[in-house]
């Protein structure tokens, strides 16, 4: 197969495969590890502080010897009103009493104790850094942000779920755009936090490159030469890959997580805002059911601030009822070997591909 395209020169990579910016789970040693395999790493940086961002940066930096990309999320932050005080109190009354149902020691934050971030201090971090090729999910930039981009020479890979975000983000003058199939493992990213349809990515797929006038990486599902080779004959120029390297050495989930990954079966697998506030694709668990089933979930980021203290206590205990796993629709192997030598059998199937023969 022959790699190259738009999205190699623009990325300076040799194969347009991305490794998935993976929030908990990607670390500089996986970024530097897909480095290596001459495909394109990215540093999950979330709603982290600035100050965080700017120590992962350097530290992915100090240990990367090509560029790599960092991710943002870019969502609206709802405003604190009576109706959130209240709600927020409720929710964190029913999780007391849960985490203490099942043995499970929690200081949950109060309202007011909670830091949000301000997305455009990790942009300020972002530019000072000299990061070059700059990803975000959960909607758009303001045009300001881009502009500011821009100037630097930073190429921007927005995310979507839809021809409509599609369309948005290139009308506002993003280089990329990384369609995202229902598929995927973790967050959806689409930019209503109350969306909750679930278009199919390779339905809209074609129609997207046939419409769009900018490169398209695709993600969700990929995970063997097949699944690759079938999202390119429908358009994608480059292939997001993210649940093939969870279990991978250079990943960031402890191994009784790993584990538990290793041993799930389709039918657990859900679609959840009950973690985060946001839908999210992974195992169900305890947590998950007890949550859904109160009605009491808060819109993110407040949900996810205020489980963050859950799951490190479920960390803690090593219990993966009370964990978010998040994992695609399909289950690979989960190998335990380096994200380096994952990428590369990956590439190295697709190079050697031969499609089964039709059944007459």
């Amino acid at each position: 197969m022959d790699w190259g395209n738009e999205l190699t020169r623009l990325l300076n990579v040799k194969y347009p495969i991305i490794q998935a910016p993976m929030l908990g789970v990607g670390t500089p040693q996986m970024v530097a590890a897909a480095t290596r395999a001459e495909t394109l790493g990215s540093l999950p940086l979330g709603d982290l502080p600035a100050e965080e961002c700017k120590a992962k940066i350097q530290k992915t930096n100090a240990i990367s010897k090509q560029p790599f990309a960092v991710n943002i999320f870019v969502h609206k932050l709802p405003e604190i009103d009576d109706s959130l005080r209240k709600d927020y109190k409720e929710t964190r009354k029913f999780l007391e009493k849960l985490a203490s149902e099942h043995q499970l020691e929690v200081d949950f934050p109060m309202l007011e104790e909670i830091k949000l971030t301000d997305y455009h201090d990790q942009i300020e971090v972002i530019i000072e850094e000299e990061v070059k090729i700059f990803s975000f999910t959960f909607g758009n930039l303001d045009s300001e942000s881009i502009e500011k981009l821009k100037r630097n020479k930073t190429i921007l890979i927005g995310t979507c779920t839809s021809f409509k975000e599609a369309k948005e983000l290139e009308a506002s003058g993003i280089d990329i755009i990384c369609l995202q199939g229902t598929g995927a493992g973790g967050h959806r990213g689409s930019f209503d936090e109350d969306d909750h349809s679930e278009i199919d990515g390779f339905s809209i797929l074609s129609e997207i490159y046939e419409k769009v006038n900018i490169p398209i990486i695709y993600a969700g599902g990929i995970h063997n030469a097949k699944t690759l080779l079938a999202v390119r004959d429908l358009g994608a120029q480059g292939f997001q890959v993210g649940s093939l390297l969870l279990g991978s050495k250079e990943s960031n989930l402890p191994e009784f997580a790993k584990e538990r990954l290793r041993e799930a079966k389709d039918e657990e697998l859900i679609l959840t805002k009950s973690f985060s506030g946001r839908s999210a694709r992974g195992i169900n668990n305890t947590f998950i059911k007890a949550m859904e089933a109160s009605g009491n979930i808060l819109p993110y980021p407040y949900q996810n601030k205020l489980t963050k203290a859950l799951r490190k206590s479920a960390n803690t205990n090593q219990n993966t009822e009370f964990l978010s796993l998040w994992t695609g629709q399909v289950l690979p192997e989960f190998s335990g070997t380096s994200t380096t030598d994952i990428l590369k059998h990956l590439i190295s199937e697709v190079n050697n591909y031969k499609p089964k023969p039709q059944i007459n």
